[in-house]
């Protein structure tokens, strides 16, 4: 006789919205102007951490938008032009949905190459589409600062990913 198979369903509040609140929680800190030994908090753009794994745990339509949301908040909150973060992590949506059935199941060691290959697209996209518009480079060591600390945030994409990617087998 067969015993059931208890399904552990998770709904979008905990893989979505939970995430999505704590990343606007986390960059608003972050952007605070605090001064620790000298320097100030790093900038990371952390919602890259939810375009890379949003895509491997399950596709949806409510990520994207959710993203976009983010990516004009992002862009409102640096004063940046409207829509350019937001096109960056749908970017880094669309190549991680495009590659989920090579991904999963990967080595951390793959994700993180893929990450790090994710994010200096994104980085790449964006300062290509900052010196078009401000007819100026800007400074590669500003942009270091910020794409190094965003790559350090990969743990907690992989976290995310181990958590629930086998939270809803009926998406299998």
């Amino acid at each position: 006789m067969r015993r059931p198979v208890a399904v552990r369903v998770v709904g979008p509040m905990q893989w979505i919205v939970y995430p999505a609140l704590i990343t606007v929680a986390a960059t608003i800190v972050l952007a605070t102007p605090v001064k620790v030994f000298g320097l100030s908090l790093p900038e990371p753009v952390i919602p890259m951490v939810l375009a890379f794994a949003w895509p491997l745990i399950r596709p949806s339509i409510v990520a994207p938008l959710v993203l976009t949301l983010l990516g004009l908040g992002l862009d409102i909150f640096t004063y940046g032009p409207l829509g350019l973060w937001a096109l960056s992590l749908l970017a880094i949506y669309a190549i991680v949905l495009a590659s989920r059935s090579f991904l999963i199941g990967q080595d951390t060691a793959v994700l993180f190459v893929w990450f790090a290959a994710c994010c200096g697209l994104a980085f790449l996209l964006v300062y290509l589409v900052r010196i078009f518009i401000d007819h100026n480079a800007a400074s590669l060591l500003a942009l270091i600062g910020q794409v190094v600390p965003t790559l350090l945030l990969f743990p907690f994409a992989n976290q995310m990913i181990e958590r629930f990617e086998d939270g809803d087998v009926r998406f299998r």
